[in-house]
């Protein structure tokens, strides 16, 4: 597997002392990214899976069988995100998960921040039975924002406002909501432009997927398992890539 061309800690970094790796023209930060992602300029596309708001509790029987639901807890995957760290300045376009509770105050956060944007869906063949007073999560909903210029793009056949496919288990990656890459695939497919910023890392799916279409991808990770995980995953795509 290809090396990363440095790791570690990287005192000329815009973050100043903060864990990085170069994969090629890809770079990773390990970083809060809150405090990196405003001095990082502007991108072409900007993908983010950031933690969700939402009720984690309940599952009954079920819960036992999902570790992966406490995992998210543990982390504080289910406290929501600063909405401000979106700024159509600083990139073009943007795609961004939520859980369906966090949709309103989303959509009225972009609405007077970009040009279009329209809502698309994850459907789940395989949904958490963890209804908690809700309907079953079967799908998770994304929105793709973006500004004159930056508009989607595909083949006619690639436009779908969906796209179909299972969840991962949190065993794959450690990681318990990574996201399948045939649903990255078809997102970084139909972002406009060359370079791509994921300031929600996680465990690298949008820097593979990103790497698989072409595009320089820079990611930003707090957690440094997920970090390691992600460097791991990128470096494999970018070897690949390569052969």
């Amino acid at each position: 597997m290809t090396q990363p061309l440095f790791i570690g800690l990287d005192t000329g970094a815009p973050g100043g002392d903060i864990g990085v790796a170069r994969i090629g023209p890809h770079t990773l930060y390990q970083a809060d990214a809150y405090t990196l992602r405003p001095k990082l300029g502007f991108f072409d596309a900007e993908v983010m899976d950031p933690p969700y708001a939402f009720n984690n509790s309940g599952g009954g029987g079920f819960r036992k069988a999902r570790g992966a639901s406490d995992q998210i807890v543990n982390e504080a995957l289910d406290q929501g995100f600063d909405m401000t760290i979106i700024n159509p300045l600083r990139a073009g376009s943007l795609v961004v998960f939520c859980h369906n509770d966090q949709l309103p105050d989303l959509l009225a956060y972009l609405k007077p921040r970009y040009h279009r944007f329209c809502l698309l869906h994850w459907i789940k063949p395989n949904p958490s039975p963890m209804r908690n007073k809700h309907y079953l999560a079967d799908t998770e909903p994304f929105v793709h924002a973006w500004n004159p210029g930056h508009h989607p793009v595909g083949d006619h056949h690639d436009m779908h406002r969906w796209i179909t496919a299972g969840t991962m288990a949190a065993k794959v990656h450690g990681h318990p909501t990574v996201k399948p890459l045939a649903v990255m695939d078809k997102i970084l497919r139909n972002v406009a432009g060359r370079t791509v910023i994921d300031p929600f890392m996680g465990t690298g799916s949008t820097g593979v997927a990103a790497i698989r279409q072409g595009k320089v991808f820079t990611g930003i990770e707090h957690n440094p398992t997920h970090f390691a995980t992600a460097c791991a995953r990128i470096a494999d795509a970018w070897e690949q890539q390569q052969a």
